[in-house]
């Protein structure tokens, strides 16, 4: 069977050499089966394999095929949900356990990177830009209960023409900087977890589509083998497709698209982004953008929610892109391409088990570079006997989006343009 290649992107074109993993071919009994080649896996790979268990990832095609090898590559810091709204949901002793949750998560891919000296192309900073002088008052809401309630606070509010200063824009009434985040090549990031999985002593397998999961979690069948396990783990997220219906409920996959420019020359790049910093915006279907390393504009902007891509990625994506930065009209467009991220209800990730030995992660809703990471860490805690943390993340609850199995997406449809349109109010 051929191993189907690495969407055509920026990224694939620049990727660290990495090898073609055999496909399974016959039986294996193992301690951990692994479901999905991106970060969750990945990291629950390395952190199960350094504990000593025999563990087994198992992807469809390739490592860093699905969003892990196609995203924005931002670390941001938090959850979709901001500070403000975890404290009101969650009151305040829940809502500090789930940020420091999501700040170790930051740092665990910064240790990683230097760890395992990863080649992706790691540079720190971000910022968050607010198009509307009504965000303005929420940034400064999440500044301080990140000072009163978590006693940790890396950012600080801009002005617009601080913003100004920092981005060759004045689109933005304001924003905040956050010298804790950071942005990064996703796919020679995937790659190098990879290595370090493998280095660990898990195996990885390419080609090799489950194609059935035990609903006790105790091992799966891919389309040229069976594994027994004593543990499955499902991080498929936006690729879960119909491997598990419960927890296809609780998630929309939607697809999101990207641009990169031609080489810029580094005094235009930074013309752009003076600080060479990861950015996002505050529309709810979010514009974010950073530098490549050889100085082209990474844009990301605009969502489909059918399976049918735009027909072309390029011109697509590219009116979002002049909107912010219209000096850049005459500029190449060398690479467009999309990938499938998957969002829930209340923009929280979707952690937990379908039985005591079946755990699954899905649902980072766009903040999963980070939150893969520290997802597949807990489920490698909660495996090993510790599930405290874990259970911090399961316990969040999650409601199924509306309209029962025919008329689910469809709904799911109407409910986000409603949304979408509103950032054009």
């Amino acid at each position: 069977m051929a191993v189907e290649s690495i969407v055509d992107s920026y990224y694939a074109a620049t990727a660290n050499p990495a090898p073609a993993r055999p496909p399974l071919d016959g039986d294996l009994s193992l301690d951990v089966a692994i479901v999905g080649g991106g970060f969750t896996g990945l990291s629950a790979a390395l952190e199960l394999a350094r504990r000593g268990y025999k563990v087994a990832l198992f992807e469809a095609r390739r490592i860093g095929w699905g969003a892990s090898g196609r995203n924005g590559g931002q670390l941001n810091t938090g959850y979709r949900m901001g500070p403000a709204a975890l404290v009101e949901t969650f009151g305040e002793a829940e809502a500090k356990r789930l940020w420091a949750i999501a700040e170790e998560a930051k740092h665990l891919i910064l240790d990683r990177v230097r760890e395992h000296a990863i080649p992706c192309d790691l540079k720190r900073g971000s910022l968050y830009a607010a198009v509307k002088d009504a965000d303005l008052p929420e940034i400064e809401a999440d500044l301080e209960v990140e000072r009163r309630v978590f006693g940790v606070c890396h950012g600080r509010p801009l002005d617009r023409r601080e913003m100004a200063e920092r981005l060759g824009t004045t689109l933005y009434r304001g924003g905040r900087a956050d010298p804790d985040g950071a942005h990064l090549h996703p796919l020679n990031y995937a790659l190098g977890l990879a290595r370090a999985a493998e280095a660990a002593g898990a195996t990885l397998y390419e080609a090799s589509r489950v194609t059935r999961v035990d609903p006790r979690g105790h091992g799966v069948a891919t389309e040229r083998g069976q594994v027994k396990a004593r543990h499955v783990l499902l991080c498929c997220n936006g690729y879960l497709e119909g491997l598990m219906s419960p927890l296809a409920a609780k998630i929309l996959p939607i697809s999101n698209y990207i641009i990169a420019t031609e080489p810029l020359g580094e005094a235009a790049a930074r013309a752009l982004i003076r600080d060479d910093v990861a950015v996002c915006d505050s529309k709810f279907v979010v514009s974010y953008y950073r530098l490549s390393a050889d100085h082209r504009l990474l844009f990301g902007g605009g969502e489909v929610y059918t399976r049918r891509d735009p027909h072309d990625i390029k011109a697509f994506v590219r009116p979002y892109m002049l909107k912010v930065y219209p000096q850049l009209a005459k500029a190449r467009i060398d690479y467009g391409w999309g990938g499938r991220l998957a969002v829930t209800m209340n923009r929280l990730p979707h952690l937990g088990r379908l039985a005591p030995d079946l755990f699954f992660a899905q649902g980072y809703s766009g903040q999963g570079v980070a939150l893969t990471g520290i997802a597949g860490k807990l489920m490698a805690e909660a495996i090993a006997g510790t599930a405290e943390r874990f259970d911090v993340m399961a316990r969040l609850p999650h409601r199924s989006f509306p309209g029962g199995r025919l008329l689910r997406h469809p709904a799911q449809i109407l409910g986000m343009l409603f949304y979408s349109l509103r950032d054009r109010l």
